[in-house]
């Protein structure tokens, strides 16, 4: 059985060393929604997710400290929103990156097969400090990306619990919720990903 998780994936750090990765997701076997992890300064990992039957699937792929359920607003555009009880965000996607039109150029069928991912996994971590494309997916699983285009961040504002969390900055160090790290530059990915068990 493959899962399928097509929509976006935005990563960024802040000035206080909290870094975000939000996963909107159009198209899922949960239907549309939206998760956010985030690992603190100190290294604390909380997912929040909005129901149950979410929090269950991700925390069982990825490692996390603590899970909150929380209802997960996103509304996309020129500029992106993402809210929940804990979680204020807003960022500005920027230029695209150099790897997008390569991305666009590998045709369809390719870039969906995990032997695609396993072959550009080593080429995506030198090329993106901090990316992988093919790993484990905890409970004997794997994981793998089909990414499709890649913008940087060009501008983000926080708050954490009430908490202003300063200027945007890089993914660093990289979060640990599972076998890849967001890239170390804050992006917004379009992508899907696949989970095989």
């Amino acid at each position: 059985m493959i899962d399928t998780f097509t929509g976006h994936i935005a990563g960024l750090g802040t000035a206080s060393g909290v870094r975000i990765v939000v996963g909107v997701w159009n198209q899922s076997r949960f239907g549309s929604f939206a998760d956010v992890m985030v690992e603190d300064a100190v290294g604390h990992r909380t997912l929040l997710a909005p129901r149950q039957e979410v929090a269950d699937f991700v925390a069982s792929t990825y490692t996390f400290d603590e899970v909150r359920i929380e209802p997960v607003s996103v509304e996309p555009g020129a500029e992106w929103s993402v809210h929940t009880r804990s979680l204020q965000l807003r960022f500005t996607p920027g230029g695209r990156l150099w790897v997008g039109p390569l991305l666009g150029m590998v045709p369809a069928p390719l870039r969906r097969s995990a032997t695609w991912a396993k072959v550009c996994n080593p080429i995506a971590g030198r090329l993106m400090p901090g990316v992988q494309t093919y790993g484990t997916a905890g409970g004997g699983r794997t994981e793998w990306y089909a990414a499709r285009d890649v913008h940087r961040l060009a501008a983000a504002r926080a708050t954490w619990e009430g908490e202003e969390l300063g200027a945007l900055a890089p993914v660093m160090p990289p979060v640990r919720f599972g076998f890849a790290s967001a890239p170390a530059e804050p992006t917004l990915t379009e992508l899907t990903s696949y989970v095989r068990g």
